[in-house]
């Protein structure tokens, strides 16, 4: 049991620092007020779609936890809340749309897309929130509801397009990536 514990700190370990490492390889693109497009999201749905949800929402919070400390742009603790731990930790649900290893190609692939819709949706959420709570003062004139939806949306929508391209290429060119394997069987967080 120790053993199983230790692999999965471990690889929670290795998937934040890849993520880590992604997410500075970035594409700012139009957004004055943060926001970027980088490939951060694929670690922690590899792991999510590999080991879980407990697996998941723990490397998604990670990821988050080291964003905060390499990366920040703090203006009150709430809004930390939201924007990093929070946000990157809900990604992380798709693990409850794991696919399991006896699933057809295209059953796994539906499954991994919904999940990294609903980990996308669920960190857009925590965004939005945060815009509406913390920013109100940048959308002018502006529904801030609507600002902070559109605005946070317009990043995250091209993040989840190219994270489900990637993690779908990824996992059906090498679907061992999807399976946690000890003694030929397979586990789940």
């Amino acid at each position: 049991m120790k053993t199983n514990n230790i692999s999965l700190l471990t690889e929670i370990a290795i998937m934040s620092a890849l993520s880590l490492i992604l997410g500075l390889i970035k594409f700012a693109g139009p957004w004055p007020q943060g926001g970027s497009v980088s490939l951060e999201m694929v670690p922690i749905f590899l792991m999510a779609f590999r080991r879980g949800l407990k697996a998941g929402v723990l490397t998604g919070l990670a990821v988050g936890l080291l964003q905060l400390l390499v990366n920040p742009y703090v203006i009150h603790p709430a809004q930390m809340i939201l924007d990093y731990p929070l946000a990157f930790a809900l990604a992380g649900v798709a693990g409850a749309f794991a696919p399991s290893i006896t699933q057809g190609a295209s059953k796994r692939t539906f499954l991994m897309v919904i999940g990294i819709f609903v980990g996308c949706l669920l960190r857009t959420i925590s965004h939005v929130l945060s815009g509406v709570i913390f920013f109100s003062d940048l959308a002018e004139e502006m529904n801030i509801w609507l600002y902070s939806f559109l605005y946070n949306g317009s990043f995250m929508v091209v993040i989840f397009g190219i994270t489900a391209l990637v993690v779908i290429l990824l996992t059906n060119t090498a679907p061992k990536l999807l399976h946690a394997a000890h003694n030929g069987r397979h586990q789940a967080a």
